[in-house]
């Protein structure tokens, strides 16, 4: 019995340190050459946002010189900016995207 005790009290102790993991939000840059269109584009395509969203998106990135795309574990953020960066140098854009923890 004295093991039943220990064990649930172990499995009590992991759980309060157990924390979720952190998320972070992918975040497109503005830049002076990088077409509107292309940036509605890249939001719709890899962040699966309807047209009205991306143009959202795109006009706060335009305005304000950034705009959250979306907040993903930290594995999915890092494949979402290497896949927008990659399609971006492709099609000759400088779009910056980034992550930042939340």
């Amino acid at each position: 019995m004295g093991n039943k005790h220990d064990n649930s009290t172990i499995l009590e102790r992991q759980a309060q340190q157990l924390k979720p993991p952190s998320m972070y939000q992918v975040i497109l840059l503005n830049d002076d050459y990088t077409p509107m269109e292309f940036v509605v584009a890249i939001v719709q395509e890899y962040f699966n946002k309807d047209r009205e969203t991306a143009m959202q998106i795109m006009l706060k990135v335009h305005r304000d010189g950034k705009g959250i795309c979306g907040v993903y574990s930290k594995d999915i953020a890092l494949t979402k900016v290497e896949l927008v960066l990659t399609h971006a140098r492709k099609a000759g854009h400088p779009l910056q995207c980034v992550m930042e923890e939340v």
